[in-house]
């Protein structure tokens, strides 16, 4: 009930005003990010925040114009509250790095905001969120999206690609390319991190340097958007 109170007590944006692929269920509350992390605290529309010790919302400048987005946080993100701190962050700052980008010019978020596991004795294992938790966490997606306003957006794996540019986006094909979501934003989808991490040898070192040459290709577009020259 707390959650319901608040989003209606916050202005409401209709659905159609983000322009993901995937719909988005419901109206979109409108606020600043730091109230909207407060509201998504309290969410209660799927089971994950049963188990989960926290929402983990996302951070970076609220002007920036660039959002990163990735699929769901993991056990390290649970404990912390901040998105990429893990093995997968780790990786993820190297390639931002080899890239010339710094995590502090990004909002940084996923696409599912509490940490899904199965228990195996001690340790909290990842599991991937199903499509019903997926749809209830979309309007905070939503939400910062619209505090948000980027110009540019990218996608860390496929759920996130599969939210902006709908099911039949593969990455395997068409990862790297931009694409225009809408007359504001550009989007590209690349690998995630824990993918890399999760792959054999020589499949790891390939992808890792497709990451980077994709995050490279943003550094690109961020200078074109702040008028400066290669």
């Amino acid at each position: 009930m707390a959650l319901r109170a608040k989003v209606r007590s916050a202005p409401r944006a209709p659905a159609s005003a983000v322009p993901f692929a995937k719909p988005v269920e419901g109206e979109i509350p409108r606020a600043g990010l730091r109230q909207l992390r407060a509201m998504a605290a309290d969410c209660r529309a799927c089971p994950l925040w049963r188990d989960a010790t926290q929402t983990v919302f996302g951070e970076g400048p609220a002007r920036g114009g660039v959002i990163v987005v990735g699929e769901q946080p993991g056990d390290e993100e649970d404990r912390s509250g901040r998105p990429f701190v893990g093995p997968a962050g780790r990786l993820l700052d190297q390639a931002l790095s080899e890239a010339g980008l710094d995590r502090s010019e990004l909002y940084l978020t996923n696409a599912v905001k509490h940490f899904k596991f199965e228990r195996r004795g001690k340790r909290r294992m990842h599991d991937r969120a199903n499509a019903h938790e997926q749809q209830a966490c979309r309007i905070w997606l939503a939400a910062q999206w619209l505090r948000l306003r980027p110009r540019l957006a990218v996608a860390l794996g496929a759920m996130a690609a599969q939210t902006l540019f709908g099911a039949s986006f593969r990455l395997t094909r068409e990862r790297g390319r931009w694409k225009d979501l809408d007359a504001r934003t550009r989007a590209l989808a690349t690998w995630h991190p824990s993918a890399i991490l999760r792959a054999p040898a020589p499949t790891r070192q390939l992808r890792l340097r497709e990451l980077v040459r994709d995050l490279r290709a943003l550094a690109a577009a961020m200078r074109e958007l702040r008028g400066e020259s290669d």
